[in-house]
């Protein structure tokens, strides 16, 4: 097992350090599911929901916390980014969302993608939970990132 970053000898939390690292262009892509109802796919679909566009609201919701990762996640760094795209799309049983992170930094921009989708669903949950109580957010994860010293991956 690959030793943790974020772990000092003695087992206490740290942020790791980047000031040596190299400036790279880096890009990370995520995904994620929120599986709806029929009722609430319904109004979705048909843009009827009480709190407004589900899908435009969440969108501007990812892309907001994409920004505010630094802020959210205790040991992230905060990152000066370049571009983030969250979309958001019907498929039969609810809705997928994919979004992209890119910088031009030392440290890698997966967090932001993973947080991106993370607060989209968590969007799309709280304008449809009058509606629809059986709501599952899953399948959050990492698909590609590239850019820094271990170069490129893509999940099998």
């Amino acid at each position: 097992m690959s030793k943790l970053t974020h772990v000092d000898e003695a087992g206490n939390a740290r942020m790791v350090e980047v000031g040596n690292k190299e400036i790279t262009r880096r890009e990370a892509v995520a995904e994620g599911y929120i599986r709806l109802g029929a009722e609430a796919l319904d109004a979705v679909r048909s843009r009827t929901a009480k709190k407004g566009d589900v899908l435009a609201v969440a969108q501007l919701a990812g892309i907001m916390g994409a920004k505010r990762t630094g802020d959210l996640i205790p040991l992230c760094h905060p990152l000066g980014l370049d571009g983030v795209d969250v979309s958001l799309a019907l498929v039969p049983d609810g809705v997928r969302i994919e979004a992209s992170a890119r910088c031009t930094g030392k440290t890698g921009v997966e967090m932001e993608a993973l947080t991106a989708v993370s607060i989209a669903a968590l969007t799309v949950y709280d304008m449809l939970k009058a509606v629809d109580k059986s709501m599952r957010i899953e399948g959050i994860r990492l698909l590609r990132k590239s850019g820094g010293r271990s170069g490129d991956w893509v999940a099998p």
